[in-house]
């Protein structure tokens, strides 16, 4: 096995783990602080995703021989990130993160509730994340009106370094934004802060309005954008691990990670196809490793989770929006061509994103659970009126 690494997968494997890490660690942040977290429970919460995903791609590669790479949800993330508060604090979040734990388990094991999850159109699962994306994706703009002489550097080199290399585009957006907090900003609090993250455990409470106003929306963008695509792309390179046992220990670390602030650790969609492409090694059977050592580069960026956490804390909120709202156009714009392919549906789907976009909350539970419900209802009311359509025609011939 020693004999087979060779210094392409563990570059590609440390790039992956460091565009991975890099690209979102802001939205990760800002979705659990605006759902009730402190700046030492965010920390906890960032160290266990990092952790958790780092040796559960460890475990999986090395067992599999097949370069499995884990990541936590950005989409998700930002889920959090446009949600309201929630009565209860973070321990209603941590109990919801631990039940999208459990569905995600039930899904990979138990054959109805994947059939149920499957039977949500494609066009209105992603309306319903292009609708979470869009308030994010629209602060760089923010940015550039309220701090133009920061935020119009970071988007200038988002764009250039992006027409070089598209991966490194958003890294580069974020060692911009750290130039830019440094020469700008008071960091003298940073050298009393601690570096090293310690896990904290938050008792998890369960509510009716975290389970469906958290849990149910994070469950579905971890599954649909994640977690299948995920197995596509492996599949894709000819790699075919067992889809219920790996997406099961997904489920499995997330709700071991829910006590600890961690919110959802899924199958990875982008980096997945950095860890197995041709340019990793000739060989496939040795791809692998690059797994292995981008998992290993996770387990050490969560340890130091803390430091990030206090940086971002001393930075203007608006530029970490601005590059969490970077990092995620590329999803935005992902996510709204496939609302938007299925013609039959594509009002419905409208209808989805707008109430996702609007960010309104009834009864606790906030916008993304009744946009979903309301896209759903509309194709079911779409597919009864066209079956009876076309069924009175067919009662006329007789």
């Amino acid at each position: 096995m020693v004999k087979s690494i060779s210094s392409s997968a563990i570059l590609a494997g440390f790039l992956a783990a460091f565009v991975g890490f890099a690209s979102s660690f802001a939205v990760v942040i800002q979705g659990l602080r605006q759902v009730g977290a402190t700046p030492a429970e965010a920390a906890s919460g960032l160290m266990a995703l990092a952790v958790l995903m780092g040796g559960l791609a460890v475990i999986l590669s090395l067992k599999t021989r097949m370069p499995i790479s884990i990541a936590w949800s950005t989409p998700g993330a930002a889920l959090l990130a446009s949600s309201a508060p929630l009565d209860g604090g973070f321990a209603v979040a941590t109990g919801a993160f631990a039940v999208v734990g459990v569905l995600v388990m039930a899904t990979a094991f138990f054959r109805p509730l994947e059939r149920l999850i499957a039977a949500i159109p494609t066009s209105i699962a992603q309306a319903m994340l292009s609708g979470v994306l869009m308030g994010l994706c629209l602060a760089p703009i923010k940015a550039v009106g309220e701090l133009p002489l920061l935020a119009l550097p970071i988007i200038l080199v988002w764009l250039i370094v992006g027409r070089i290399n598209k991966i490194a585009a958003v890294p580069a957006a974020v060692v911009a934004t750290a130039i830019a907090i440094a020469m700008t900003t008071d960091l003298s609090e940073m050298n009393s802060a601690t570096w090293i993250a310690k896990p904290l455990f938050i008792t998890p409470e369960f509510t009716w309005a975290g389970f469906v106003g958290i849990a149910i929306p994070l469950y579905i963008v971890a599954m649909a954008s994640q977690n299948i695509p995920g197995m596509a792309i492996l599949n894709s390179f000819g790699y075919k691990p067992r889809p219920g046992s790996t997406i099961g220990s997904t489920g499995l670390a997330t709700l071991l990670g829910a006590p600890f602030g961690a919110l959802s650790v899924n199958m990875a969609a982008i980096t997945a196809a950095m860890c197995a492409g041709d340019d990793v090694h000739p060989n496939p059977e040795k791809r692998y490793w690059a797994s292995v050592f981008g998992g290993f580069l996770y387990i050490f960026l969560g340890v130091f989770a803390a430091a990030a956490v206090a940086f971002i804390s001393l930075s203007p909120p608006i530029l970490i929006e601005a590059v969490a709202g970077l990092a995620l156009i590329g999803a935005l714009t992902a996510s709204m061509s496939g609302a938007l392919q299925d013609t039959k549906n594509r009002e419905a789907a409208m209808l989805t994103f707008l109430i996702a976009t609007s960010g309104v909350s009834a009864f606790g539970i906030g916008s993304a659970f009744w946009a979903l419900l309301a896209g759903c209802a509309m194709v079911a009311v779409h597919g009864l009126g066209s079956q009876r359509l076309h069924g009175e025609p067919a009662k006329n011939n007789r």
